[in-house]
């Protein structure tokens, strides 16, 4: 994916948005309910009732960039509305944007040992 670098600030709205929201709606969602600056280079990340789309706005320096992104099968692991807005590491973030539970990633079994 084009976009921020790792140690990003990525701040997850829980719950659900109106994925008709472009860049001037979700840039207020981020200030109104996230309490955060949209233009402060931090990563936001929304998804839609269905689930199975997301988008993240971010501020690169000269503009906003929005990413979109629809699943063609499956769904984008999200937390619940009750629990606000989350913060993720840029590592998490990334699980995200590929459909992976960031919750629970699957490490899989440890290298073995040879000798």
């Amino acid at each position: 994916m084009i976009g921020p670098g790792t140690g990003v600030r990525v701040y997850l709205a829980c719950g659900v948005t109106d994925m008709r929201k472009g860049i001037a709606g979700l840039a207020a969602l981020a200030q109104d309910v996230l309490h955060q600056q949209p233009a402060s280079g931090a990563v936001f990340a929304f998804r839609g009732r269905r689930g199975d789309r997301i988008k993240l706005l971010y501020w690169d320096g000269q503009g906003f960039c929005l990413y979109y992104k629809v699943l063609e099968r499956g769904r984008f692991p999200w937390p619940s509305a009750a629990n606000g807005s989350i913060r993720l590491t840029s590592a998490q973030l990334a699980m995200l944007w590929e459909g992976i539970d960031w919750r629970r990633p699957d490490w899989g079994a440890p290298p073995a040992r040879v000798g």
